[in-house]
């Protein structure tokens, strides 16, 4: 199991992730989406 608890993400002064707790058990399949997507570069 992976527990992540109050996960918090910022490029400068920007919040991409804000607090985010989760648990994902075994055998779980797990994926964060965003409007920006990981591969997408902010202007």
């Amino acid at each position: 199991m992976v527990s992540v608890q109050r996960l918090t993400k910022s490029f400068g002064t920007n919040k991409a992730v804000d607090e985010v707790s989760f648990e994902i058990k075994k055998g779980e399949v797990f994926g964060l989406l965003g409007e920006n997507g990981p591969a997408k570069q902010q202007h």
